[in-house]
């Protein structure tokens, strides 16, 4: 009979588990690393995501045009942490149409471009407040040679509808480059998926249009959702096929004739993208300074005048009864 070396079994059984352990890791990582890939879909294919005519890139994927809001303080101090406050707005009540064809909730994106200085603050400067109000949100730079293009999403957006940027502001006197100036802030926002891919391909998020004009000659519904329409052209007897994914809506029948380009299914996009700017100063504090002296002078130029004044009336006044 073979005794059996329990130190042995144990060990086997501790690398079992850790093997186990690891797979899952590898596995939950790669999934936060897809869900939180789709602003690579920018990044990867435009070196700036503003064109020279102001058009945010993220349009060319995000047809529907909708509002976007954002709010910064009018004026900052050199190498101070302030907030950027984004507001995406939208129906809360509204479903998306997801990659696999069913209904889900929408999430939201935004891109803040700064000007150039202006950068992510460091956790260590953050103060507890703002944290609570960032939450759990992970912010990357568009690139890492562009810290002033500062990315997020795709976040639910049930919960991040508004989005607080930390933003730390440059000092001309460590930065040569920077000058006490008023500078623009661009930002562009959307709320749920794109209806164009980056290579071109159409999602299952926008309309399907004919390819060819003739009579429908047969609609297959898929097993995995989604219709193959096959066109007849009277004239020519071609025939030509359209594939839907599944999401969108078929609006045609056996039977029916159509017309090149005519929709064949309904427009499943409830979101969009909008993109808005505002400006901001950054201030000198020797120039606050000044003013402060400047008002501080004239308060008291004014109390001196005053003061003279009812002098030369008590003067006046003594001159008259005399």
């Amino acid at each position: 009979m073979q005794n059996r070396n329990p130190f042995c079994w144990v060990k086997k059984q501790m690398a079992r588990s850790i093997y186990v352990s690891v797979s899952i890791m590898i596995y939950v990582l790669s999934q936060v690393s897809i869900s939180n890939a789709y602003p690579i879909f920018a990044q990867k294919g435009y070196e700036n995501p503003r064109e020279t005519t102001g058009r945010i890139v993220c349009a060319n994927c995000h047809l529907a045009n909708k509002p976007v809001e954002i709010e910064v303080p009018q004026a900052v101090l050199p190498d101070t942490v302030f907030e950027a406050i984004v507001r995406i707005p939208y129906d809360m009540q509204l479903k998306q149409v997801l990659s696999n064809g069913k209904k889900g909730g929408l999430n939201v994106g935004a891109v803040l471009i700064l000007p150039e200085g202006f950068e992510l603050a460091p956790t260590d400067r953050i103060s507890p407040e703002l944290k609570e109000k960032i939450g759990n949100l992970s912010f990357q730079s568009y690139h890492p040679n562009k810290k002033n293009i500062i990315v997020i999403g795709p976040v639910p957006g049930q919960k991040y509808r508004e989005i607080v940027f930390p933003i730390l502001s440059p000092d001309p006197s460590t930065k040569k480059d920077i000058h006490f100036l008023k500078y623009p802030i661009y930002v562009g926002g959307n709320r749920g998926r794109g209806q164009i891919y980056p290579d071109g391909s159409k999602s299952n998020n926008t309309v399907y249009n004919a390819t060819s004009a003739g009579i429908v000659s047969k609609i297959v519904r898929k097993e995995k959702g989604g219709y193959e329409i096959t066109t007849v052209d009277a004239s020519e007897g071609r025939q030509s096929v359209d594939i839907i994914p599944p999401g969108p809506e078929l609006l045609v029948s056996e039977g029916e004739s159509i017309k090149l380009d005519q929709p064949l299914t309904s427009n499943p996009n409830v979101g969009g993208f909008g993109q808005g700017d505002a400006e901001i100063v950054l201030q000198d504090p020797l120039r606050i300074q000044g003013l402060l002296f400047f008002f501080t002078s004239v308060f008291f130029a004014q109390v001196f005048l005053v003061l003279k004044k009812k002098q030369f009336e008590k003067v006046q006044l003594y001159e008259m009864n005399f």
